[in-house]
């Protein structure tokens, strides 16, 4: 990456203060550009899911992982329900889509407070005395003005769209093909999937679609990979271990300020207890100094960040931090020199803000907050009273997450000294769109956006698009021009 005319910056950048300069291209599609990251975690797009509670559940972990990211699960879940995640991710089908099921029996009050942990809008109803033999399906439309307590079976569409999972194995173009022209043809909202019978999960033409664009990101088995994050508070090394042992595919030592001798020790004894096929990501950090002492302790991966984020205080409060663009680009610098890679975590708002962490020479990109407000994220679905939905997010240096990951910690004078200090809101509302509800409709926008500015930069690959950048900077009124009117002025 260079600055159009060579310019020094004389103050630190943020996203909004620079923009990408289009050059001379011969990539003539958005489909001849590999997004595959080459950090060592094996994912298909640059996407990391931020290890926040409200944001990274196993969902989402899966949703992600189908369409090529990765999610890290936070620090402060039980071990025993974190093993249970990764264990349910990697169970999940590439493919085919895991879908909300529910008995004959069950009330529309249920089935309704059930809808909206997946994009469907469906749920399916299976045999309580076969369990996993597809029923019918109940949309929310169906529920609609119905009791509460009415049975699933008395509102359920019996005439479901089914096929053999046999139909879909390979994913190819043509297999693809051929059973979204039949599922348009009978003009059903969804193919329902069964194995010898038995209820597999979902396709949606939509999804076909997607399979065919996008590369699930998998481990050495063909699992979905998934992440989870440890702190550096405790046995650091049992704790990693057993993480290790319930099958994770990426660790993140994660702490709020990572240049510090603590997160130096516990990166050190988990480094010691992780084998290389693992990476390790660690931070956060700022500058290239921390970069070399967390590469030194044993780091593969930097996350780079401190205070962007929509959730995140410490700027307001503290005063510390450092604009991120100007973060990520020194960051990443070093860490190429050292043969190692930066995640650019925190202050992403829009696929241009991807795509600029991406030029500054990160692998990939963290998100948190922008993917809260999504069916897959863990909270649940509440009406604000206008009928719009959203979801409740929080940050994780919060007095609400401190609290959760104390719980239990020293005596309960010590948790509630703590918890006179936080760095983080710990209620925001985060509205879902409407037109983009699921996190798979924000990945879309994202990986259109990226593609698209790579061809505008003439790379077919991310290390292509990093070197060839040419980064300009910009005034508050330089960007605001480009901020498309949704009305006219």
């Amino acid at each position: 990456m260079r600055f159009l005319n060579d310019a020094s910056p004389t103050t630190d950048l943020t996203y909004s203060d620079v923009f990408l300069v289009p050059g001379r291209s011969d990539v003539t599609s958005r489909f001849d550009v590999s997004l595959k990251t080459d950090d060592g975690t094996g994912t298909t797009i640059p996407i990391v899911v931020a290890n926040m509670t409200a944001v990274a559940g196993r969902r989402m972990a899966e949703t992600v992982a189908r369409r090529g990211g990765v999610a890290i699960i936070p620090q402060d879940i039980p071990h025993a329900e974190v093993a249970r995640t990764i264990q349910k991710v990697k169970a999940a089908d590439p493919l085919v889509e895991t879908v909300v099921t529910v008995s004959p029996r069950d009330t529309v009050g249920n089935v309704l407070s059930l809808i909206g942990k997946r994009a469907h809008g469906t749920a399916v109803v299976v045999d309580g005395q076969r369990a996993g033999k597809p029923l019918g399906l109940v949309s929310t439309a169906a529920c609609a003005g119905v009791d509460r307590f009415t049975q699933a079976e008395s509102v359920m569409d019996p005439d479901i769209f089914t096929i053999d999972i046999s139909e879909l194995h390979g994913g190819s173009p043509a297999q693809l093909s051929s059973v979204y022209d039949r599922l348009l043809a009978a003009k059903a909202p969804l193919a329902v999937v069964v194995e010898n019978g038995e209820l597999v999960g979902v396709v949606s033409a939509q999804s076909l679609v997607r399979a065919s664009v996008y590369t699930p990101a998998l481990d050495s088995n063909g699992k979905l990979l998934i992440g989870a994050a440890v702190g550096i508070n405790g046995d650091v090394s049992a704790k990693a271990s057993a993480l290790l042992e319930a099958g994770v595919d990426v660790l993140v030592v994660d702490t709020a300020h990572g240049h510090q001798s603590k997160m130096l020790s516990a990166l050190s004894k988990i480094r010691a207890v992780t084998p290389a096929s693992v990476p390790i990501a660690a931070g956060n950090v700022v500058t290239a100094n921390g970069v070399r002492d967390l590469v030194a302790a044993g780091a593969d991966i930097l996350k780079v960040g401190v205070g962007p984020g929509a959730m995140c205080t410490t700027r307001m409060m503290t005063g510390v931090g450092r604009p991120q663009f100007s973060a990520v680009l020194e960051c990443a610098a070093t860490a190429r020199e050292l043969g190692k890679h930066v995640w650019a975590d925190g202050g992403i708002k829009h696929p241009r803000d991807v795509a600029l962490a991406l030029a500054a020479g990160a692998s990939q990109v963290m998100i948190g907050s922008w993917f809260a407000g999504t069916y897959e994220s863990p909270g649940d679905l509440h009406e604000d009273g206008t009928g719009r939905y959203y979801k409740e997010s929080f940050g994780m240096a919060s007095a609400r997450a401190v609290a959760a990951r104390t719980a239990g910690l020293g005596s309960a004078f010590e948790r509630g000294r703590k918890a006179l200090y936080e760095e983080g809101i710990s209620h925001g509302k985060m509205y879902l769109d409407p037109k983009h509800p699921g996190v798979e409709d924000l990945l879309d926008d994202i990986t259109a956006g990226l593609r698209s500015a790579c061809t505008y930069s003439g790379a077919r690959n991310l290390n292509e698009f990093s070197d060839r950048a040419i980064i300009g900077i910009q005034s508050a009124a330089g960007y605001a021009e480009g901020v498309p009117f949704p009305t006219n002025w």
